[in-house]
Protein backbone atom coordinates (compact mmCIF):
# COMPACT_ATOMS: atom_id res chain seq x y z
CA UNK A 1 0.00 0.00 0.00
CA UNK A 2 1.28 3.47 -0.93
CA UNK A 3 -0.17 6.93 -0.45
CA UNK A 4 0.74 10.07 -2.37
CA UNK A 5 2.27 13.06 -0.56
CA UNK A 6 2.49 15.78 -3.18
CA UNK A 7 4.96 14.41 -5.74
CA UNK A 8 6.26 11.65 -3.51
CA UNK A 9 4.75 8.47 -2.12
CA UNK A 10 5.05 6.64 1.16
CA UNK A 11 4.58 2.92 1.65
CA UNK A 12 3.31 1.05 4.68
CA UNK A 13 6.85 -0.17 5.34
CA UNK A 14 8.24 3.38 5.20
CA UNK A 15 5.50 4.76 7.45
CA UNK A 16 6.02 1.95 9.97
CA UNK A 17 9.74 2.77 10.01
CA UNK A 18 8.85 6.40 10.78
CA UNK A 19 6.42 5.32 13.52
CA UNK A 20 9.24 3.42 15.25
CA UNK A 21 11.88 6.14 14.79
CA UNK A 22 13.01 8.38 17.68
CA UNK A 23 9.98 10.42 18.82
CA UNK A 24 11.57 13.82 18.16
CA UNK A 25 12.49 12.75 14.63
CA UNK A 26 8.95 11.52 13.97
CA UNK A 27 7.30 14.66 15.36
CA UNK A 28 9.57 16.94 13.35
CA UNK A 29 8.62 15.08 10.19
CA UNK A 30 4.91 15.57 11.01
CA UNK A 31 5.49 19.27 11.75
CA UNK A 32 6.48 19.79 8.11
CA UNK A 33 2.78 19.38 7.26
CA UNK A 34 1.22 21.12 10.27
CA UNK A 35 -0.08 24.70 10.26
CA UNK A 36 -0.04 27.73 12.54
CA UNK A 37 -3.85 27.89 12.55
CA UNK A 38 -6.23 25.63 14.47
CA UNK A 39 -9.84 25.11 13.45
CA UNK A 40 -12.60 24.74 16.06
CA UNK A 41 -15.77 22.76 15.47
CA UNK A 42 -18.57 21.69 17.81
CA UNK A 43 -21.55 19.35 17.91
CA UNK A 44 -24.90 18.53 19.42
CA UNK A 45 -25.89 14.97 20.26
CA UNK A 46 -29.23 15.31 18.52
CA UNK A 47 -30.29 11.75 19.36
CA UNK A 48 -28.56 9.68 22.03
CA UNK A 49 -28.60 5.96 22.79
CA UNK A 50 -30.62 2.91 21.78
CA UNK A 51 -28.38 2.20 18.79
CA UNK A 52 -28.80 -1.13 17.00
CA UNK A 53 -25.10 -1.42 16.14
CA UNK A 54 -22.72 -3.56 18.21
CA UNK A 55 -19.66 -1.26 18.31
CA UNK A 56 -17.76 -2.60 21.31
CA UNK A 57 -16.46 0.78 22.48
CA UNK A 58 -19.81 2.56 22.47
CA UNK A 59 -21.99 3.51 25.43
CA UNK A 60 -24.91 4.14 23.07
CA UNK A 61 -25.19 0.57 21.78
CA UNK A 62 -28.36 -1.26 22.83
CA UNK A 63 -26.28 -4.46 22.95
CA UNK A 64 -24.70 -3.36 26.25
CA UNK A 65 -25.90 -2.19 29.66
CA UNK A 66 -24.46 1.29 30.17
CA UNK A 67 -25.63 4.08 32.42
CA UNK A 68 -26.19 6.91 29.94
CA UNK A 69 -29.03 9.35 29.42
CA UNK A 70 -30.91 8.58 26.21
CA UNK A 71 -33.25 10.83 24.26
CA UNK A 72 -35.04 10.90 20.88
CA UNK A 73 -34.31 13.39 18.11
CA UNK A 74 -34.21 16.90 19.57
CA UNK A 75 -36.21 19.85 18.27
CA UNK A 76 -34.76 22.21 15.67
CA UNK A 77 -34.90 25.01 18.27
CA UNK A 78 -32.47 23.08 20.50
CA UNK A 79 -30.03 22.74 17.63
CA UNK A 80 -30.19 26.48 16.88
CA UNK A 81 -29.59 27.40 20.55
CA UNK A 82 -26.55 25.12 20.89
CA UNK A 83 -25.15 26.24 17.53
CA UNK A 84 -25.34 29.91 18.57
CA UNK A 85 -23.43 29.15 21.78
CA UNK A 86 -20.78 27.26 19.81
CA UNK A 87 -20.35 30.19 17.42
CA UNK A 88 -19.74 32.51 20.39
CA UNK A 89 -16.87 30.19 21.43
CA UNK A 90 -15.08 30.55 18.08
CA UNK A 91 -16.56 27.58 16.24
CA UNK A 92 -16.81 27.85 12.45
CA UNK A 93 -18.38 24.41 11.96
CA UNK A 94 -21.30 22.83 13.78
CA UNK A 95 -22.46 19.22 13.55
CA UNK A 96 -25.68 17.39 14.31
CA UNK A 97 -24.86 13.87 15.54
CA UNK A 98 -27.35 11.06 16.01
CA UNK A 99 -27.13 7.51 17.29
CA UNK A 100 -28.46 4.64 15.21
CA UNK A 101 -27.53 2.75 12.06
CA UNK A 102 -28.72 5.62 9.86
CA UNK A 103 -31.58 8.08 9.30
CA UNK A 104 -35.13 6.85 8.82
CA UNK A 105 -37.39 8.21 6.10
CA UNK A 106 -39.20 10.24 8.77
CA UNK A 107 -35.90 11.71 10.03
CA UNK A 108 -34.87 13.18 6.70
CA UNK A 109 -37.03 16.34 6.50
CA UNK A 110 -36.27 17.21 10.14
CA UNK A 111 -32.52 16.72 9.68
CA UNK A 112 -32.52 18.71 6.44
CA UNK A 113 -34.29 21.51 8.32
CA UNK A 114 -31.59 21.46 11.00
CA UNK A 115 -28.88 21.74 8.34
CA UNK A 116 -30.57 24.75 6.76
CA UNK A 117 -30.85 26.52 10.14
CA UNK A 118 -27.16 25.95 10.95
CA UNK A 119 -26.18 27.48 7.61
CA UNK A 120 -28.40 30.50 8.29
CA UNK A 121 -26.28 31.25 11.38
CA UNK A 122 -23.19 31.65 9.20
CA UNK A 123 -21.75 28.36 10.38
CA UNK A 124 -20.63 25.54 8.09
CA UNK A 125 -23.08 22.69 8.61
CA UNK A 126 -21.79 19.21 9.41
CA UNK A 127 -23.64 16.00 10.18
CA UNK A 128 -22.84 12.56 11.57
CA UNK A 129 -25.92 10.43 11.04
CA UNK A 130 -24.67 6.92 10.34
CA UNK A 131 -24.88 4.85 7.16
CA UNK A 132 -26.52 6.58 4.20
CA UNK A 133 -28.05 5.58 0.89
CA UNK A 134 -27.05 7.46 -2.26
CA UNK A 135 -30.47 9.16 -2.27
CA UNK A 136 -29.99 10.41 1.30
CA UNK A 137 -26.56 11.84 0.47
CA UNK A 138 -28.02 13.86 -2.41
CA UNK A 139 -30.93 15.04 -0.23
CA UNK A 140 -28.45 16.39 2.33
CA UNK A 141 -26.48 18.09 -0.43
CA UNK A 142 -29.66 19.78 -1.63
CA UNK A 143 -30.34 20.95 1.94
CA UNK A 144 -26.93 22.67 1.95
CA UNK A 145 -24.86 20.23 4.01
CA UNK A 146 -21.21 21.24 3.80
CA UNK A 147 -19.48 18.26 5.43
CA UNK A 148 -20.45 14.73 6.44
CA UNK A 149 -18.72 12.91 9.26
CA UNK A 150 -18.38 9.14 9.07
CA UNK A 151 -15.43 7.52 10.83
CA UNK A 152 -13.69 4.41 9.59
CA UNK A 153 -13.04 3.91 13.36
CA UNK A 154 -10.03 1.63 12.91
CA UNK A 155 -7.99 -0.13 10.25
CA UNK A 156 -9.63 -2.37 7.67
CA UNK A 157 -7.95 -5.47 9.15
CA UNK A 158 -9.02 -4.72 12.75
CA UNK A 159 -12.61 -3.66 12.00
CA UNK A 160 -14.13 -7.14 12.60
CA UNK A 161 -12.87 -6.89 16.20
CA UNK A 162 -14.88 -3.69 16.71
CA UNK A 163 -18.35 -4.61 15.43
CA UNK A 164 -20.21 -7.40 13.66
CA UNK A 165 -23.38 -5.52 12.66
CA UNK A 166 -21.77 -3.69 9.73
CA UNK A 167 -18.53 -3.98 7.79
CA UNK A 168 -15.64 -1.68 6.99
CA UNK A 169 -16.86 -1.65 3.38
CA UNK A 170 -20.32 -0.49 4.54
CA UNK A 171 -18.60 2.58 5.96
CA UNK A 172 -16.59 3.15 2.79
CA UNK A 173 -19.77 2.89 0.71
CA UNK A 174 -21.39 5.71 2.69
CA UNK A 175 -18.26 7.84 2.28
CA UNK A 176 -18.34 7.21 -1.47
CA UNK A 177 -22.02 8.21 -1.69
CA UNK A 178 -21.23 11.44 0.15
CA UNK A 179 -18.29 12.18 -2.17
CA UNK A 180 -20.49 11.49 -5.19
CA UNK A 181 -23.00 14.05 -3.87
CA UNK A 182 -20.25 16.68 -3.66
CA UNK A 183 -20.15 16.93 0.15
CA UNK A 184 -16.88 17.30 2.07
CA UNK A 185 -15.69 14.29 4.08
CA UNK A 186 -14.78 14.13 7.76
CA UNK A 187 -13.55 10.65 8.65
CA UNK A 188 -11.40 9.58 11.55
CA UNK A 189 -10.55 6.88 14.04
CA UNK A 190 -10.61 5.78 17.66
CA UNK A 191 -7.20 4.68 18.89
CA UNK A 192 -6.40 2.52 21.89
CA UNK A 193 -8.95 -0.22 21.13
CA UNK A 194 -6.37 -3.01 21.10
CA UNK A 195 -5.05 -2.42 17.59
CA UNK A 196 -1.39 -3.17 16.89
CA UNK A 197 1.23 -0.62 15.87
CA UNK A 198 1.06 -2.04 12.36
CA UNK A 199 -2.70 -1.49 12.34
CA UNK A 200 -2.27 2.14 13.43
CA UNK A 201 -0.04 2.65 10.41
CA UNK A 202 -2.59 0.79 8.29
CA UNK A 203 -5.42 3.07 9.49
CA UNK A 204 -3.37 6.14 8.57
CA UNK A 205 -3.06 4.78 5.04
CA UNK A 206 -6.71 3.68 4.91
CA UNK A 207 -7.58 7.32 5.62
CA UNK A 208 -5.18 8.49 2.93
CA UNK A 209 -7.15 6.41 0.40
CA UNK A 210 -10.29 8.37 1.38
CA UNK A 211 -8.57 11.79 1.38
CA UNK A 212 -10.78 13.31 4.12
CA UNK A 213 -10.92 17.07 4.58
CA UNK A 214 -10.88 16.46 8.34
CA UNK A 215 -9.63 13.53 10.43
CA UNK A 216 -10.96 13.50 14.02
CA UNK A 217 -8.80 11.32 16.25
CA UNK A 218 -10.52 9.95 19.34
CA UNK A 219 -8.63 8.24 22.16
CA UNK A 220 -10.71 5.46 23.65
CA UNK A 221 -12.42 6.38 26.90
CA UNK A 222 -13.40 2.99 28.35
CA UNK A 223 -17.10 2.97 29.31
CA UNK A 224 -18.35 0.63 32.02
CA UNK A 225 -20.70 -1.96 30.59
CA UNK A 226 -19.07 -2.10 27.14
CA UNK A 227 -16.76 -4.94 26.05
CA UNK A 228 -13.87 -2.44 26.05
CA UNK A 229 -14.46 -1.20 29.60
CA UNK A 230 -11.02 -2.47 30.70
CA UNK A 231 -9.11 -1.20 27.67
CA UNK A 232 -7.60 1.84 29.40
CA UNK A 233 -4.04 0.50 29.05
CA UNK A 234 -4.04 -0.34 25.33
CA UNK A 235 -2.17 2.83 24.32
CA UNK A 236 0.09 5.18 26.27
CA UNK A 237 0.80 8.87 25.73
CA UNK A 238 3.92 8.35 23.65
CA UNK A 239 2.07 6.07 21.24
CA UNK A 240 -0.84 8.50 21.05
CA UNK A 241 1.66 11.13 19.84
CA UNK A 242 3.24 8.64 17.44
CA UNK A 243 -0.16 7.74 15.96
CA UNK A 244 -1.15 11.39 15.52
CA UNK A 245 2.16 12.02 13.77
CA UNK A 246 1.86 9.18 11.25
CA UNK A 247 -1.75 10.13 10.51
CA UNK A 248 -0.56 13.67 9.73
CA UNK A 249 2.35 12.46 7.60
CA UNK A 250 0.08 10.14 5.58
CA UNK A 251 -2.60 12.85 5.27
CA UNK A 252 -0.69 16.14 4.96
CA UNK A 253 -3.58 18.09 3.41
CA UNK A 254 -6.18 17.00 5.98
CA UNK A 255 -7.02 18.76 9.24
CA UNK A 256 -6.01 16.30 11.98
CA UNK A 257 -8.43 17.05 14.78
CA UNK A 258 -8.46 16.33 18.50
CA UNK A 259 -11.78 14.69 19.37
CA UNK A 260 -12.90 12.58 22.34
CA UNK A 261 -10.61 11.25 25.04
CA UNK A 262 -7.82 13.80 25.14
CA UNK A 263 -8.87 15.20 28.53
CA UNK A 264 -8.47 11.83 30.26
CA UNK A 265 -5.73 10.25 28.16
CA UNK A 266 -3.22 13.06 27.54
CA UNK A 267 -1.28 15.34 29.87
CA UNK A 268 -1.40 19.08 29.25
CA UNK A 269 2.22 18.92 28.09
CA UNK A 270 1.51 16.25 25.49
CA UNK A 271 -1.66 17.96 24.28
CA UNK A 272 0.45 21.04 23.60
CA UNK A 273 3.11 18.93 21.90
CA UNK A 274 0.47 17.36 19.64
CA UNK A 275 -0.85 20.79 18.66
CA UNK A 276 2.66 22.00 17.92
CA UNK A 277 3.59 19.07 15.71
CA UNK A 278 0.60 17.19 14.28
CA UNK A 279 -2.84 18.50 15.24
CA UNK A 280 -4.50 21.54 13.64
CA UNK A 281 -8.14 21.11 14.60
CA UNK A 282 -10.14 20.67 17.80
CA UNK A 283 -13.65 19.41 18.46
CA UNK A 284 -14.38 21.74 21.38
CA UNK A 285 -16.65 21.31 24.37
CA UNK A 286 -18.27 18.05 25.46
CA UNK A 287 -18.65 14.99 23.28
CA UNK A 288 -21.43 12.44 22.84
CA UNK A 289 -21.27 10.64 26.19
CA UNK A 290 -18.03 12.01 27.68
CA UNK A 291 -16.86 15.37 29.05
CA UNK A 292 -14.46 17.54 27.08
CA UNK A 293 -12.39 20.64 27.79
CA UNK A 294 -13.84 24.13 28.18
CA UNK A 295 -13.40 26.21 24.98
CA UNK A 296 -11.83 29.00 27.04
CA UNK A 297 -9.04 26.63 28.09
CA UNK A 298 -8.39 25.62 24.49
CA UNK A 299 -8.21 29.28 23.45
CA UNK A 300 -5.69 29.95 26.23
CA UNK A 301 -3.59 27.00 25.01
CA UNK A 302 -3.55 28.35 21.45
CA UNK A 303 -2.43 31.75 22.70
CA UNK A 304 0.35 30.15 24.74
CA UNK A 305 1.57 28.20 21.70
CA UNK A 306 1.36 31.19 19.37
CA UNK A 307 -1.29 29.47 17.27
CA UNK A 308 -4.09 31.37 15.54
CA UNK A 309 -7.75 30.41 15.54
CA UNK A 310 -8.96 29.63 12.03
CA UNK A 311 -11.90 31.87 11.09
Amino acid sequence: MRTTLGNTAISEKELLKLYNSPLDELLNEAKRYNSDTVEFCSLISARTGKCSESCRYCAQSSHYMTNIFTHPLVAVEDVIKTAKEAKENGTTRFAIVTSGRGPSKADMPVMCGMIKEINKLGLKSCASLGLLTREMAFQFKEAGLVRYHHNINTSRSYHPEITTTHTFEDRIQTINFVKEAGIEICSGVIIGMGESIEQRVEMALNLAEIKPDSIPVNILTPIKGTPFENYGDKIDEEHILRTLAVIKIANPKSVVRFAGGRKLRLSKENMEKALNYAVNGILIGNYLTTIGIEPKEDLETLEKLGKKLYV
